[in-house]
């Protein structure tokens, strides 16, 4: 008899706990059903220039004398810092790399192998927070033809690179600015649909995307960053 009753209350009490379950699982259908939002991006944008150039300044020699050669890209190194020096550049700023020289009769098939045997490369950089020097410096490289020394301007390796270093103090003023029109974007939405804004449900940034203004003017930098926010909305 007492094991019959105990089987009858853990029976009312599994179907208790089954009904509390339904109950509870339409009052999340419920509410989930009355929850309304709405996900706006807002961007922020900004145009700044750039605070920092790497700039290379590399040039190609030959020779069928690898002394001569040698001695040729020295010269010509040292003829390259000279002519930084007086556009205004420190020698902190000025970095010779190690010149690659090429023996073309060194067991492997060059067509041009017949004419001179040794070719050199050699690249001098310029790391510097003075952009305008910079640009000066570069209106006047032509001189450096003058005494013989041909710029390879046209090689991957040897474009100048322009840096834009401040983003961490944009970065405030910007999120600020993308929450805000993402808001504004919400606000229309709201108003287009008849209802009323609510509080941010979740807000989450982008990252910060940094890019060339156009490939003409490299040393103007375009920030851009967008803000998703879920808003509520209501009646």
């Amino acid at each position: 008899m007492i094991q019959s009753r105990s089987w009858v209350a853990a029976a009312v009490l599994a179907l208790g706990i089954v009904a509390g379950s339904a109950i509870l699982a339409n009052s999340l259908i419920e509410f989930r059903a009355m929850e309304r939002v709405v996900q706006v991006k807002g961007l922020a944008e900004r145009e700044v220039a750039a605070d920092t150039v790497i700039w290379p300044i590399k040039f190609n020699d030959v020779d069928n004398n690898l002394t001569t050669l040698v001695a040729n890209v020295e010269r010509k190194n040292e003829q390259i810092q000279a002519f930084l020096k007086l556009q205004g550049f420190g020698q902190n700023e000025i970095s010779v790399a190690v010149p690659q020289i090429v023996d073309r009769q060194a067991g492997y098939y060059d067509p041009n192998a017949n004419q001179m045997r040794y070719t050199a490369s050699s690249i001098v950089t310029v790391y510097s927070r003075n952009v305008d020097l910079v640009h000066q410096a570069m209106a006047k490289l032509l001189e450096l033809s003058k005494t013989g020394i041909a710029i390879a301007g046209q090689d991957y390796d040897s474009k100048p690179e322009f840096i834009f270093s401040g983003l961490n103090e944009l970065k405030p003023d910007m999120i600020e600015e993308a929450t805000r029109n993402a808001r504004e974007v919400a606000t229309k939405f709201a108003a287009d649909s008849q209802s009323k804004l609510g509080k941010i449900k979740t807000a989450s940034q982008g990252q910060f995307s940094i890019s060339d203004r156009d490939s003409n003017t490299p040393y103007i930098k375009k920030v851009r960053v967008v803000a998703t926010v879920d808003y509520y909305l209501s009646d």
